[in-house]
Formats: structure tokens, sequence, C-alpha cells
């Protein structure tokens, strides 16, 4: 099968992709994929809280839009209704879950900038850990709006649209979510406090260095 060049059709509208789509070219269908991966992968992996499995709902999610295309009527945003989607599957699948298995295994894939120092990316990824293990600790209705409100950059009233409830218990969920994620980190942080905002490694290196050049150029 051809690959397509897509970059002329990238800044394309959802609806007009849409459209296009259920009248044959389902190629464009790629665009769709690519534009909302990030979203799905994480509104989904707050549901699962596995990465692996959020994945697999995520191709289950994409496959059940692509088949219900025709049933998007444009009374909402495209991007709102997809994440519906992909919220119904990741609750599908976490019921299936647990009626097969009351364990869970969780893992964690931390990937560093290739352009920071040893130092930098040692702090990224705790950071990153951190915050995803105080997420991961969320209760699931909690964890679903942070990740759609503060992470995703959803509206309240978006929000209390995918997950089919309202704009209330949206705000009171963000407020308590944001409340126990601030807790985790400081009580996390407490104990190491003395090592935050340290000067080590390369740059202490670059200002020494920068320091004894000024002072023997005087001389």
């Amino acid at each position: 099968m051809a690959v397509k060049d897509l970059t002329q059709e990238a800044s394309i509208s959802d609806e007009e992709i849409v459209r296009r789509v259920i009248d044959g070219e389902t190629y464009l269908f790629e665009i769709i994929m690519r534009r909302y991966n990030q979203r799905l992968f994480r509104v989904i992996r707050a549901i699962l809280r596995d990465d692996n499995e959020s994945e697999e709902v995520m191709q289950e999610a994409y496959v059940r839009a692509f088949e219900h295309l025709r049933q998007f009527e444009g009374r909402s945003k495209f991007s709102t209704w997809l994440t519906k989607i992909a919220v119904y599957e990741a609750y599908a699948r976490g019921r299936c879950r647990e009626r097969l298995s009351d364990s869970e295994t969780y893992r964690e894939d931390l990937i560093a900038a290739r352009d920071r120092s040893p130092e930098e990316r040692t702090f990224d990824s705790e950071m990153r850990l951190l915050l995803e293990t105080a997420v991961d600790s969320l209760p699931e209705e909690h964890r679903a709006v942070f990740m759609l409100r503060d992470v995703e950059g959803m509206s309240t009233a978006e929000t209390a649209e995918t997950l089919n409830i309202t704009e209330v218990n949206v705000k009171v969920r963000l407020f308590r979510a944001r409340a126990a994620i601030r807790r985790q980190l400081f009580e996390k942080a407490g104990a190491a406090s003395k090592q935050a905002f340290q000067f080590l490694g390369a740059r202490c290196d670059r200002i020494v260095q920068r320091v004894l050049e000024r002072i023997e150029s005087r001389h």
C-alpha cells in the first residue's frame, strides 16, 4: 500500500477530515490519530495506569471511532467526541480487568531528553516519576479530571461532557486532585529538600572556570 504524503492536509479541520474520510479518503484518518495520540494515551492511562494496556485501548478507541464516524453529528467538538469514546473503552477494559483479576501491573517508562546534562536528565526523570506516582495514587475519578483539565487543557465544560458529570463535579474533583498531588509532592520532597536547587556538575565547573579565567586576566 502506497504511503500518502499528508503534509498539505495536516492543517485541515477535524470536521473536514471526518467528512472526507466518510466520502472515501480513509487515509486521512491518520491525521486524526497523530493529532490526538497524546491526549488519548494520557486520559486512558489515567484510568488504567498501564502503558501497554493503554496502547491497546487506544487502538480499540480509534477503530470504534472510525466505524462510527457517521454518527458524529457536530453538536460538540470532534476532539470531545473522540475522547469520550476513549474514556468509554478505558472504563470498559477496567471493568473487564477487575472481573478477571484483582492484581494490577504497573510499568514506568521514562525517556530523558538527549540534549540535557546527566544531572538534568536525572532530575527530570526523578521529577517525572514523582508526578506520575502522585497522579497514579489519586482516586480514578480524580485522575481522569486532572489529566483532561490540567494536562490536556480541556475546558471545564468539555471535561464534564467527556466524563458525563456536571461542571460542578469537575471543579470539585480537580480541586481535590490538585490538593492531593501538592501534598504528596511536598511530603516526598521534604526529606530531600536539602538536595533541591543544587549547582553541580558541568554547570559548577563552567562557572569556576570562567571566574578563574577572569581573575587570571587581571594579573
